[in-house]
């Protein structure tokens, strides 16, 4: 399979030159015309590596990496910046931020495809050295959010808890006692407001935990969790978690990693909040929640009107308007209160 380089570059003869020299070295190549889009790009197309001008309007190379770096899905890209000679001075500023490598401007050919390919080689190396340990010390890592083989065999060795759907699995304000690890099913979190009213905090599936930020903290579950269909979670309690945290930096490495990655997610939410049209939250909360059935090879997926608008927030008579629209546009389908999503490329791409 060919590796996909994304070139970011403001000017076009510069672009198209080298996406051409990496095109005929034998990659698949994207571009972008301006950083803002080069970083849309590199979060939707994960490209194996990013070749990225320093100097461009919009958003900046620097902006660019710093983007990038903040996201768990890709921050580990190669990332090589190209620069001009007068612009060497702010170079370092860049590799402090986390760029692999720099060409200056103007280039040879083979210099560009040896950085290319010293910087995938770099990348494969270290996904095999840790691919080795993964067999060796994990069962898997299902992804950022998965548990290593300690977490897994400590999960497998305790009681799993039996939900129905709508049961609740914990309460906002109660003290936590365990960590949740769901090997079957769908949970939902959520907020209630003190006239009653929810607002989803997020959607979990198979291999997903919860509860880990109130036992890391020390403090009360600040949402509740209910079980979106019939699920069976694992149950850890809070001492053998505390133990594990304490004594093993691979499961104290894979919680902070997980604390940054929801950070950035619920900040993310609040500009999406403040910012877009409800017709695109709505989209991307189905793009969201179709995510989590897919993995279980579902296409159908069931969620009520009512919690869809919880998941916005928003009125559920605004949210059976937009996917009336949707359906209209045979964006979707319906089967009761079931939605499959036949165009996820349309949803993902609404900008209003």
């Amino acid at each position: 399979m060919k590796k996909k380089i994304l070139v970011i570059d403001d000017n076009l003869s510069m672009r198209e030159n080298i996406a051409e020299i990496i095109e005929l070295a034998g990659y698949d190549t994207i571009t972008a015309e301006n950083g803002k889009v080069g970083v849309a790009i590199a979060q939707e197309q994960h490209p194996d590596l990013i070749v990225c001008d320093i100097m461009m309007p919009e958003l900046d190379g620097y902006g660019v990496l710093y983007l990038l770096s903040k996201n768990p899905e890709t921050s580990n890209i190669p990332f090589i910046f190209l620069t001009a000679k007068a612009e060497m001075g702010d170079l370092r500023k860049g590799m402090n931020q986390g760029a692999d490598d720099y060409l200056i401007k103007p280039f040879e050919e083979s210099d560009l495809l040896n950085a290319i390919e010293i910087r995938l080689k770099k990348t494969e190396n270290v996904k095999k050295s840790l691919k080795e340990d993964t067999e060796d010390n994990l069962t898997s890592f299902f992804n950022e959010a998965r548990g290593n083989e300690a977490l897994k065999e400590l999960s497998e060795s305790h009681k799993t808890k039996h939900l129905k759907k709508r049961e609740m699995l914990y309460l906002e304000d109660n003290f936590p006692h365990a960590l949740f690890y769901i090997s079957k099913g769908k949970v939902k979190t959520f907020k209630t407001n003190e006239g009653g009213k929810e607002l989803i905090t997020g959607v979990f599936g198979k291999g997903d935990f919860l509860g880990y930020l109130p036992l890391l903290k020390d403090c009360e579950y600040q949402d509740s969790a209910m079980a979106l269909e019939d699920s069976e979670i694992n149950v850890i309690s809070k001492d053998d978690f505390n133990k594990l945290v304490n004594t093993n930096k691979d499961v104290s490495m894979k919680f902070i990693k997980l604390l940054s990655g929801n950070v950035m997610e619920k900040e993310e939410e609040l500009l999406k909040y403040a910012y877009n049209s409800v017709r695109k939250r709505v989209a991307d909360s189905l793009v969201k929640i179709a995510g989590k059935y897919k993995e279980d090879n579902q296409d159908l997926f069931a969620l009520s009107r009512e919690d869809l608008a919880n998941m916005v927030g928003t009125a559920p008579e605004s949210v059976i308007r937009v996917l009336s629209e949707f359906k209209a546009d045979k964006i979707i389908e319906t089967q009761g209160r079931k939605v499959k999503i036949l165009d996820v490329d349309y949803l993902k791409n609404i900008h209003y």
